[in-house]
């Protein structure tokens, strides 16, 4: 399937490659409908490369799983080809077919129904309100260098939290006054007060979205708060990258190299060397990044560990990442099997 906002277009193949279909269908749920009672009456359905499942194709996605049809997630056309051949919805959505049938395209889709779903959305909300809140701290100190200075020695020497009660109640204060014209001080505390506000409130649902985001983790993968170094914020990112069916990562190996941790072969030669492995999910590798920094101030074991490889004349980046791909591996067995949430 090739798959849009408003529209996907679906391909439906034999098993030798033959196109026996071909057809567009709206992205609504009565379209999904369709969309799979069109496609059996070729044959039976078993398998489905749907192009975008993270984005257009996620909703899609998930109706598939729920009717039984296996997913595999598929990248955009190759470019060489798509010089060769052209580019087309119709054509796009016979290379997903054509990738699944192949075997090119192995990875299976994330059903997006469970648990690790919910954490995705936490997570979003979050870091967005983060963004904001730092947005507005930062334009509340920027009016109060402009403000005037007998404001200014007001506000001085008063705490972040201090000085945000402060200003909060500029904000009360102004609602009691009486309309007429303003001058450029009023105007001032006028809007340290409303910034002042703004960052209460995004501070408030800031903290109330942690404690979901603790309250998650606890019910589904409490084992990782057991381990030295794992706190809530590093557990909701590791079990979102590991994704609600965790069977799609086969082995250890799998996993260090979706976190971007596993090795890679840099050698020629003489010369045995491996370099960063630059790819994978950036957040997870700055969670294990988290995780192994936090052992070295805390964990007698990492210590020893750190100090013996530091005699055997390793530098303190080669064995950051050994220790990164040992944090992975104990991850992995932890949260291969993550207690599902309730399916819809």
């Amino acid at each position: 399937m090739d798959t849009h906002r408003d529209a996907h277009v679906a391909a439906v193949l034999s098993l030798t490659g033959a196109v026996l279909a071909i057809d567009e269908f709206p992205a609504t749920a009565a379209g999904y409908r369709d969309l799979l009672k069109w496609a059996r009456k070729s044959g039976t359905v078993g398998r489905a490369g749907v192009e975008g499942t993270g984005s257009y194709g996620a909703s899609l996605s998930r109706y598939l799983l729920a009717q039984g049809v296996d997913v595999f997630d598929v990248n955009w056309m190759d470019r060489a080809d798509r010089r060769r051949r052209g580019k087309s919805d119709p054509l796009d959505a016979q290379n997903a077919a054509r990738a699944v049938l192949s075997g090119r395209a192995r990875a299976r889709a994330k059903t997006g129904d469970g648990p690790v779903q919910i954490a995705r959305m936490y997570k979003l909300t979050k870091a967005s309100a983060v963004k904001a809140r730092t947005q507005a701290i930062n334009q509340l100190k920027a009016v109060l260098i402009t403000a005037d200075p007998a404001l200014r020695e007001e506000l001085a020497g008063l705490g972040n939290a201090e000085l945000l009660r402060t200003c909060a109640r500029f904000a009360d204060a102004s609602s009691c006054e009486e309309v007429g014209e303003e001058s450029v001080l009023q105007a001032t505390r006028i809007a340290l007060g409303w910034l002042a506000h703004r960052i209460g409130q995004l501070s408030e649902q800031i903290r109330d979205v942690e404690a979901r985001l603790a309250r998650l983790v606890k019910c589904h993968a409490p084992q990782l708060l057991d381990v030295v170094g794992i706190g809530p914020d590093t557990a909701v990112t590791l079990v979102i990258t590991v994704g609600d069916n965790p069977e799609r990562l086969d082995n250890e190996a799998s996993f260090a190299a979706l976190c971007g941790v596993s090795p890679v072969e840099r050698s020629s030669g003489r010369r045995q060397f491996r370099r960063l492995n630059r790819g994978g999910d950036r957040q997870a590798n700055a969670a294990l990044h988290r995780i192994v920094f936090t052992r070295l101030r805390v964990d007698p074991r990492t210590q020893d560990y750190y100090e013996r490889r530091i005699k055997e004349g390793k530098t303190r980046r080669e064995i950051v990442r050994c220790l990164k791909r040992y944090a992975a591996r104990e991850v992995f067995h932890l949260v291969r099997w993550l207690q599902p949430g309730p399916r819809s």
